[in-house]
Protein backbone atom coordinates (compact mmCIF):
# COMPACT_ATOMS: atom_id res chain seq x y z
CA UNK A 1 0.00 0.00 0.00
CA UNK A 2 1.19 3.54 -0.77
CA UNK A 3 1.36 5.58 2.44
CA UNK A 4 0.40 8.94 0.96
CA UNK A 5 0.45 11.67 3.64
CA UNK A 6 -2.74 13.77 3.88
CA UNK A 7 -2.46 17.31 2.56
CA UNK A 8 -2.94 18.81 6.03
CA UNK A 9 0.26 17.12 7.13
CA UNK A 10 2.11 18.14 3.97
CA UNK A 11 1.06 21.77 4.38
CA UNK A 12 2.07 21.80 8.03
CA UNK A 13 5.52 20.28 7.48
CA UNK A 14 6.27 21.60 3.99
CA UNK A 15 6.65 19.49 0.86
CA UNK A 16 10.44 19.53 1.13
CA UNK A 17 10.50 18.08 4.66
CA UNK A 18 13.03 15.23 4.83
CA UNK A 19 10.86 13.12 7.12
CA UNK A 20 7.94 13.32 4.68
CA UNK A 21 10.19 12.01 1.95
CA UNK A 22 11.10 9.02 4.12
CA UNK A 23 7.56 8.45 5.37
CA UNK A 24 6.51 5.63 2.98
CA UNK A 25 9.61 3.64 3.93
CA UNK A 26 9.18 4.35 7.66
CA UNK A 27 5.52 3.31 7.53
CA UNK A 28 6.22 0.09 5.63
CA UNK A 29 8.99 -0.89 8.03
CA UNK A 30 6.65 -0.34 11.01
CA UNK A 31 3.90 -2.39 9.36
CA UNK A 32 6.32 -5.24 8.62
CA UNK A 33 7.88 -5.12 12.08
CA UNK A 34 4.54 -5.59 13.83
CA UNK A 35 3.00 -7.91 11.22
CA UNK A 36 0.12 -5.54 10.54
CA UNK A 37 -2.59 -5.61 7.89
CA UNK A 38 -3.29 -2.10 6.66
CA UNK A 39 -6.86 -0.91 6.27
CA UNK A 40 -6.46 2.77 5.36
CA UNK A 41 -4.71 6.04 6.11
CA UNK A 42 -6.79 8.43 8.17
CA UNK A 43 -7.80 11.51 6.19
CA UNK A 44 -7.87 14.46 6.50
CA UNK A 45 -5.64 13.46 9.42
CA UNK A 46 -3.66 15.79 11.64
CA UNK A 47 -1.01 18.43 11.15
CA UNK A 48 1.74 16.61 13.02
CA UNK A 49 1.41 12.88 12.33
CA UNK A 50 0.18 10.15 10.00
CA UNK A 51 -2.42 7.75 11.40
CA UNK A 52 -2.91 4.38 9.72
CA UNK A 53 -5.78 2.10 10.71
CA UNK A 54 -4.46 -1.45 10.92
CA UNK A 55 -5.17 -4.93 12.24
CA UNK A 56 -2.72 -6.93 14.34
CA UNK A 57 -1.81 -10.56 13.67
CA UNK A 58 -4.59 -11.69 16.06
CA UNK A 59 -7.05 -9.57 14.00
CA UNK A 60 -7.59 -6.96 16.72
CA UNK A 61 -8.00 -3.41 15.45
CA UNK A 62 -5.26 -0.89 16.18
CA UNK A 63 -3.91 2.44 14.96
CA UNK A 64 -0.34 3.09 13.84
CA UNK A 65 0.86 6.63 14.50
CA UNK A 66 3.94 7.97 12.73
CA UNK A 67 5.30 11.35 13.77
CA UNK A 68 8.39 13.35 12.79
CA UNK A 69 11.19 13.93 15.30
CA UNK A 70 10.06 17.54 15.86
CA UNK A 71 6.82 16.18 17.36
CA UNK A 72 8.86 14.37 20.05
CA UNK A 73 7.27 10.92 19.65
CA UNK A 74 9.61 9.53 22.32
CA UNK A 75 8.04 11.83 24.93
CA UNK A 76 4.52 10.87 23.83
CA UNK A 77 5.55 7.22 24.10
CA UNK A 78 6.87 7.77 27.62
CA UNK A 79 3.71 9.53 28.78
CA UNK A 80 1.37 6.92 27.29
CA UNK A 81 3.43 4.12 28.83
CA UNK A 82 3.22 5.81 32.23
CA UNK A 83 -0.55 6.35 32.02
CA UNK A 84 -0.90 2.74 30.81
CA UNK A 85 -4.40 3.32 29.50
CA UNK A 86 -5.64 5.30 32.53
CA UNK A 87 -7.58 8.15 30.92
CA UNK A 88 -5.56 7.89 27.71
CA UNK A 89 -5.25 5.68 24.67
CA UNK A 90 -3.27 2.53 25.44
CA UNK A 91 0.19 2.08 23.94
CA UNK A 92 0.46 -1.44 22.48
CA UNK A 93 3.98 -1.29 21.04
CA UNK A 94 6.47 1.30 19.91
CA UNK A 95 9.49 1.83 17.72
CA UNK A 96 11.71 4.83 17.11
CA UNK A 97 9.33 6.48 14.66
CA UNK A 98 6.01 4.73 15.28
CA UNK A 99 3.49 4.16 18.04
CA UNK A 100 1.06 1.26 17.84
CA UNK A 101 -2.07 2.29 19.72
CA UNK A 102 -5.39 0.76 20.62
CA UNK A 103 -8.08 1.65 18.09
CA UNK A 104 -10.50 4.33 19.22
CA UNK A 105 -13.34 5.95 17.28
CA UNK A 106 -11.70 8.96 15.56
CA UNK A 107 -15.00 10.10 14.10
CA UNK A 108 -16.41 10.73 17.60
CA UNK A 109 -14.65 13.23 19.85
CA UNK A 110 -16.07 15.26 22.72
CA UNK A 111 -16.81 18.00 20.19
CA UNK A 112 -19.70 15.84 18.98
CA UNK A 113 -21.47 16.35 22.33
CA UNK A 114 -23.46 19.37 23.53
CA UNK A 115 -21.11 21.87 25.17
CA UNK A 116 -22.14 21.33 28.79
CA UNK A 117 -21.86 17.54 28.49
CA UNK A 118 -18.54 17.82 26.61
CA UNK A 119 -16.99 19.98 29.32
CA UNK A 120 -18.19 17.60 32.03
CA UNK A 121 -16.68 14.58 30.27
CA UNK A 122 -13.49 16.50 29.49
CA UNK A 123 -13.05 17.39 33.15
CA UNK A 124 -13.50 13.77 34.18
CA UNK A 125 -10.95 12.61 31.61
CA UNK A 126 -8.21 15.14 32.25
CA UNK A 127 -8.45 14.57 36.00
CA UNK A 128 -7.22 10.99 35.44
CA UNK A 129 -4.12 12.15 33.57
CA UNK A 130 -2.80 14.32 36.39
CA UNK A 131 -0.54 11.86 38.17
CA UNK A 132 3.00 11.88 39.50
CA UNK A 133 5.52 11.62 36.65
CA UNK A 134 8.10 8.82 36.54
CA UNK A 135 10.99 9.31 38.95
CA UNK A 136 13.45 9.74 36.10
CA UNK A 137 11.81 11.41 33.11
CA UNK A 138 12.75 13.61 30.19
CA UNK A 139 9.69 15.86 30.23
CA UNK A 140 10.26 19.60 30.25
CA UNK A 141 8.52 21.77 32.81
CA UNK A 142 5.79 24.32 32.19
CA UNK A 143 8.33 27.04 33.01
CA UNK A 144 10.77 25.73 30.39
CA UNK A 145 8.20 25.37 27.61
CA UNK A 146 6.62 28.75 28.22
CA UNK A 147 10.02 30.44 28.43
CA UNK A 148 10.65 29.55 24.78
CA UNK A 149 7.18 30.72 23.85
CA UNK A 150 7.65 33.96 25.76
CA UNK A 151 10.85 34.68 23.83
CA UNK A 152 8.95 34.35 20.55
CA UNK A 153 6.13 36.56 21.84
CA UNK A 154 8.56 39.35 22.70
CA UNK A 155 9.38 39.56 19.01
CA UNK A 156 5.78 40.25 17.97
CA UNK A 157 5.73 43.52 16.07
CA UNK A 158 1.95 43.98 15.78
CA UNK A 159 1.10 47.12 17.80
CA UNK A 160 -2.53 46.01 18.09
CA UNK A 161 -1.44 42.99 20.10
CA UNK A 162 1.18 44.77 22.21
CA UNK A 163 -0.99 45.30 25.29
CA UNK A 164 -2.18 41.68 25.32
CA UNK A 165 1.34 40.35 24.82
CA UNK A 166 2.57 42.49 27.71
CA UNK A 167 -0.24 41.28 29.98
CA UNK A 168 0.37 37.65 29.02
CA UNK A 169 4.10 37.88 29.67
CA UNK A 170 3.49 39.53 33.04
CA UNK A 171 1.01 36.79 33.97
CA UNK A 172 3.56 34.11 33.04
CA UNK A 173 6.25 35.71 35.19
CA UNK A 174 3.95 35.69 38.21
CA UNK A 175 2.75 32.13 37.61
CA UNK A 176 6.19 30.58 37.09
CA UNK A 177 7.64 32.27 40.16
CA UNK A 178 5.93 29.49 42.12
CA UNK A 179 4.38 26.21 40.97
CA UNK A 180 2.01 24.55 43.45
CA UNK A 181 2.55 21.07 41.96
CA UNK A 182 4.59 19.07 39.46
CA UNK A 183 2.26 16.55 37.86
CA UNK A 184 2.36 14.85 34.47
CA UNK A 185 0.25 16.95 32.09
CA UNK A 186 -1.24 16.25 28.67
CA UNK A 187 0.05 19.55 27.33
CA UNK A 188 -2.52 20.05 24.56
CA UNK A 189 -5.76 18.93 26.19
CA UNK A 190 -8.97 19.97 24.48
CA UNK A 191 -12.25 18.39 23.41
CA UNK A 192 -10.91 17.28 20.03
CA UNK A 193 -8.16 15.32 21.79
CA UNK A 194 -10.65 13.08 23.61
CA UNK A 195 -12.08 10.22 21.52
CA UNK A 196 -14.71 7.58 22.16
CA UNK A 197 -13.37 4.13 22.97
CA UNK A 198 -14.55 0.60 23.63
CA UNK A 199 -12.51 -0.02 26.79
CA UNK A 200 -13.66 3.29 28.29
CA UNK A 201 -16.22 5.84 27.08
CA UNK A 202 -13.63 8.59 26.51
CA UNK A 203 -9.84 8.50 26.22
CA UNK A 204 -7.29 11.23 25.57
CA UNK A 205 -4.95 11.13 22.57
CA UNK A 206 -2.13 13.22 21.15
CA UNK A 207 -0.36 14.43 24.29
CA UNK A 208 2.48 16.94 24.19
CA UNK A 209 3.54 15.95 27.70
CA UNK A 210 5.29 18.10 30.27
CA UNK A 211 5.25 18.47 34.04
CA UNK A 212 3.72 21.26 36.05
CA UNK A 213 0.48 22.51 37.50
CA UNK A 214 -3.04 21.48 36.52
CA UNK A 215 -4.09 25.06 35.76
CA UNK A 216 -1.74 25.14 32.77
CA UNK A 217 -3.24 21.94 31.33
CA UNK A 218 -6.79 23.14 31.87
CA UNK A 219 -6.17 26.50 30.17
CA UNK A 220 -6.43 25.18 26.61
CA UNK A 221 -9.78 23.54 27.37
CA UNK A 222 -11.19 26.90 28.47
CA UNK A 223 -10.76 28.18 24.91
CA UNK A 224 -12.62 25.28 23.25
CA UNK A 225 -15.42 26.20 20.84
CA UNK A 226 -14.20 29.78 20.97
CA UNK A 227 -16.06 30.55 17.74
CA UNK A 228 -19.35 29.92 19.56
CA UNK A 229 -18.31 32.30 22.32
CA UNK A 230 -17.31 34.96 19.80
CA UNK A 231 -20.69 34.67 18.09
CA UNK A 232 -22.63 34.96 21.35
CA UNK A 233 -23.85 38.36 22.50
CA UNK A 234 -22.48 37.73 26.00
CA UNK A 235 -19.34 35.87 24.94
CA UNK A 236 -17.01 37.72 27.31
CA UNK A 237 -19.15 36.94 30.35
CA UNK A 238 -19.54 33.33 29.21
CA UNK A 239 -15.76 32.96 28.89
CA UNK A 240 -15.18 34.23 32.42
CA UNK A 241 -17.90 31.94 33.77
CA UNK A 242 -16.25 28.99 32.03
CA UNK A 243 -12.93 29.77 33.74
CA UNK A 244 -14.61 29.82 37.13
CA UNK A 245 -16.73 26.74 36.50
CA UNK A 246 -13.82 24.59 35.31
CA UNK A 247 -11.56 25.85 38.10
CA UNK A 248 -14.14 25.06 40.76
CA UNK A 249 -15.08 21.64 39.34
CA UNK A 250 -11.44 20.51 39.34
CA UNK A 251 -10.34 22.36 42.49
CA UNK A 252 -7.92 24.61 40.61
CA UNK A 253 -7.22 28.19 41.67
CA UNK A 254 -9.38 30.54 39.59
CA UNK A 255 -6.77 33.24 39.16
CA UNK A 256 -4.03 30.82 38.16
CA UNK A 257 -6.34 29.29 35.57
CA UNK A 258 -7.29 32.74 34.28
CA UNK A 259 -3.62 33.70 34.02
CA UNK A 260 -2.59 30.58 32.13
CA UNK A 261 -5.64 30.87 29.88
CA UNK A 262 -4.59 34.41 29.01
CA UNK A 263 -1.00 33.41 28.30
CA UNK A 264 -1.91 30.39 26.19
CA UNK A 265 -4.53 32.29 24.18
CA UNK A 266 -2.14 35.15 23.39
CA UNK A 267 0.71 32.76 22.57
CA UNK A 268 -1.54 30.74 20.25
CA UNK A 269 -2.97 33.86 18.64
CA UNK A 270 0.35 35.55 17.93
CA UNK A 271 1.84 32.31 16.61
CA UNK A 272 -1.12 31.79 14.27
CA UNK A 273 -0.87 35.34 12.92
CA UNK A 274 2.87 34.94 12.36
CA UNK A 275 2.20 31.71 10.43
CA UNK A 276 -0.29 33.46 8.15
CA UNK A 277 -3.43 32.09 9.84
CA UNK A 278 -4.68 35.57 10.64
CA UNK A 279 -8.35 34.78 11.22
CA UNK A 280 -7.51 31.97 13.65
CA UNK A 281 -5.05 34.21 15.45
CA UNK A 282 -7.42 37.15 15.74
CA UNK A 283 -10.12 34.94 17.25
CA UNK A 284 -7.70 33.71 19.94
CA UNK A 285 -6.57 37.26 20.66
CA UNK A 286 -10.15 38.53 20.91
CA UNK A 287 -10.86 35.77 23.41
CA UNK A 288 -7.76 36.74 25.40
CA UNK A 289 -9.01 40.30 25.58
CA UNK A 290 -12.09 39.15 27.46
CA UNK A 291 -10.09 37.69 30.33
Amino acid sequence: MAFEPPQRLVRALGESDDWLGQLPKIAQEAVDRHGLDVERVMAPGGRSSLIVLVRRPDDTAAALKLAPPLASPALERAALAHWDGWGAVRLLAAGQDALLLERLHPEMSLRSLPEAKALLEAAGTVRKLWIEPPVEHGFETVAERTARQADAMRGVADPAAAALVSAALEAREELTAFSPELLLLHGNFRQGKVLAGDRAPWLAVGPEPLVGERAYDLARLVRDRVEDLIAASAGAAAARRRVNKLADSLEVDRERLRGWTLFRAVESGTRAVAAGRRQEGEVALEFAGWL
